[in-house]
């Protein structure tokens, strides 16, 4: 089976292995080389990397130029595979091989189809999420699937869930593609009853808020990114909240309070007391709380939600 692989970020790169692994990968498409980290020096993107380290022919573009669509249509593909490739394809390229071009989604559709499947999965409080693999249409998100794999969710951060949902994928992906290109796949409608939008996370919903719940807080703390970070204000210093914990048996010291006891850092919410283990002040590299409120003149006082 010939196959053209496009894809972008770390989410991606399973896929493109277990597809290498198990199939002749034509051509990798990915998106040019960007300013990734603060460095402000311009990387490679995880994919890229990934596929020059097994060897595979690169092509990087971010649009579908007549150009990029020639290179496409002369590998002579079964299949197109897509996983977060980050680039709207147009009718011709969805149609220019014989099976079509199909796409690994992290979630299972029609649940959160949208920009941000994963964080969304746990700002929600869904007890599971998984994998779909599905047509690409015209719509977002919106083409029929024929395959699906789940996992759970409570307790994982944003980047342990990706990582398990990319290698989920990745093996899903290999496992239907025979079906796919043989035309044998049972593909499934969308249910629009049932359809739930991920849309981009915005950084003001992932601020902390003492006047929120431990759930909610926690939650945030989950679906943290370096896009968007969980943030607030302890004792009148602005920090990230990298790592937390709920603290049913602490009680607390006041509405919107803050107490280091015993070397630890709780924070008060609307309906009971979370425990923040690690953080990052701003300006400053990431600790452990404990040596953080170490350095704080007072061991009570407020926190609050940036404004």
């Amino acid at each position: 089976m010939r196959v053209v692989f496009m894809g972008t970020p770390s989410f991606a790169v399973p896929s493109l292995k277990a597809l290498a692994a198990a199939y002749d990968v034509a051509l990798v498409v990915t998106r040019p080389d960007a300013v990734r980290s603060r460095g402000k020096k311009l990387e490679p993107s995880p994919v890229k990397v990934a596929a020059l380290e097994l060897g595979l022919p690169v092509l990087e573009t971010s649009r579908m130029t007549p150009e990029v669509q020639d290179e496409l249509r002369a590998q002579q593909a079964d299949v197109f595979c897509v996983a977060a490739f980050g680039c709207i394809l147009p009718t011709d390229v969805l149609t220019m091989a014989p099976a079509g071009c199909v796409n690994v989604h992290a979630s299972l559709l029609p649940r959160w189809r949208g920009a941000a499947p994963i964080q969304r999965s746990i700002l929600a409080g869904d007890d599971a999420t998984g994998v779909s693999i599905m047509r690409i249409g015209e719509g977002v998100d919106t083409g029929d699937y024929c395959a699906q794999a789940s996992c759970s969710v409570a307790g994982k951060t944003a980047d342990e869930l990706t990582a398990e949902l990319a290698s989920l994928g990745g093996e899903l992906l290999v496992r239907t593609l025979p079906a796919i290109v043989d035309g044998t796949a049972t593909w499934q409608v969308q249910d629009e009853a049932l359809v739930t939008h991920a849309a981009k996370i915005a950084k003001a919903e992932m601020l902390l808020d003492p006047a929120a719940s431990v759930r909610d807080n926690m939650l945030r703390v989950l679906a943290s990114s370096d896009a968007a970070p969980a943030r607030c204000i302890i004792g009148g210093k602005p920090v990230r909240v990298l790592a937390a914990q709920v603290a049913p048996d602490m009680p607390a010291a006041g509405s919107a309070a803050f107490e280091v006891r015993g070397k630890r850092l709780y924070l008060a919410c609307s309906d009971g007391v979370f425990e923040v283990t690690e953080l990052k002040p701003d300006g400053k590299r990431a600790m452990e709380a404990a040596a953080w409120a170490a350095g704080l003149r007072e061991h009570m006082g407020t926190w609050e939600r940036l404004a």
